[in-house]
This record gives C-alpha cells, structure tokens and sequence, in this order.
C-alpha cells in the first residue's frame, strides 16, 4: 500500500523502458542560458540586434534599461507563443507573435512611464522599436514555436541577456570615455583632468558603438577561432 501512495517521478514508460523527467536546469536547459552569452550571442554572432547598439549605448543607464525591458518582452512572448503554438494556423504565425509582441511592448513602456519617467524619454521611440527587433521575432520564430514552455523562457532569458550584455559593455566604454561618466556619476577625479586628460568626443559619436562592437568580435573570435566563418 505504501508503494502505490508514493507519486512517480518517471514519465510512462515506452517499450518497458521508463523514461525519467528532464530536470528543470539539465544541461541541456543550462545551455539555453549560457550559449547566448557567448559563442551564440546574438549581436557578435548572429549579428541581430545592431541598431539597438548604436542608438542607446551613448550612456549606461538607457543601456541597461533597455536591456531589461527587452528581457522582460522576450520572456513573456517566448511563454505565451509557446503556449499557443498548436493554436497558431500557420499561415497567421507572424501576425499573432506581432500581436504579443507589441502587447508585452505597450505593458512596458506603461511601467516605464509610470516608474521611470526620464528614462522613458529618453528612449522615446527605441522602447516601441522592440517590437520590431530581430531577436525577439526570431527566438519567436525559430524556438518557441517548437519547444516547451519551460524552454521557451529560458531561451527568452539567454538571449535576452546576451543581448543586454553587449549592450551594456558598449555603453560602459563610451559612457567613461566620452564623458568621464558612469550612470550620470564623473568617476574619472578632477586630478586626471587636471594633468592633461580629456574626454574622448569621438566615443559619443554613433560610429564609435559599431567600432566598439567591432572590436569585441574581434576578441572573441581571437579566443575562440571556430566563430571565424570559412570561406
């Protein structure tokens, strides 16, 4: 009587060969959140997501704002299509990951606007603009409307925050070499100003995010040479 009270932990078993339950962070899941932050980053390798580099990385607060809000979007849409996927007639998947894309969208840029008003200005179009972003519509595309919905959000969360990851490097740099600034804060003392040290103006220029970007592609195919595409 005591064995059939306990709860299985197995699924039921096929041809006699039980099959054991996937753990929540397996291998497998893990990866789903390491390989973005490196070898599968969606900026440096995929090379998805570029204009949000150059537009907001100006300063490192925007950057990390816009970091989270695009983890939040992608977390939730990866879950609800996936959610949906056997729901969705083909022939309309791009119009309803659209749909709930632009609806997690609106619910940010409403918290933003609430909690973070100065933010959110400055921002302005390039919060709407995650609509349309290519990592978002291709995780979509590509993983959720084929896996679970406990995948789904971990790819959601990996992208996400290999996207931001960049984002915020590129941000740091510019920030501290363009200004002597960190979140709106002169970390670089006046002493250094005062023996000849001046900002670099070029790093605040929008081609210096796609130097800066560059420039750590290049280090990360140094260090891992199977990146390098073969002719």
């Amino acid at each position: 009587m005591a064995n059939t009270n306990k709860t299985s932990e197995k699924e039921p078993s096929i041809l006699f060969v039980a099959k054991e339950k996937e753990p929540l962070f397996s291998k497998k899941n893990r990866a789903l959140l390491t390989d973005p932050m490196d070898d599968n980053n969606p900026i440096t390798v995929q090379v998805l997501g570029i204009c949000s580099a150059l537009a907001i990385t100006v300063q490192l607060k925007p950057a990390l704002v816009m970091s989270i809000s695009v983890m939040a979007v992608m977390a939730a849409s990866n879950v609800i299509i996936s959610l949906l996927r056997n729901l969705i007639p083909n022939r309309i998947r791009i119009i309803v990951q659209l749909v709930v894309v632009a609806s997690m969208v609106i619910l940010v840029d409403q918290v933003l606007r609430a909690f973070a008003y100065d933010v959110s200005k400055e921002l302005s179009i390039f919060i709407g603009l995650i609509i349309t972003n290519c990592i978002v519509m291709g995780r979509l595309e590509a993983f959720a409307l084929g896996n679970g919905v406990w995948e789904s959000f971990l790819d959601g969360i990996g992208n996400a925050a290999g996207y931001g990851f960049i984002l915020i490097v590129v941000a740091f740099f510019r920030e501290l070499l363009g200004s002597g600034k960190l979140f709106g804060m002169q970390v670089i003392p006046d002493a250094v100003y005062e023996m000849g040290y001046v900002n670099n103006g070029l790093m605040l220029l929008s081609p210096m995010a796609l130097i800066t970007v560059g420039v750590f592609i290049w280090i990360q195919r140094s260090r891992n040479r199977d990146l390098i595409e073969k002719n």
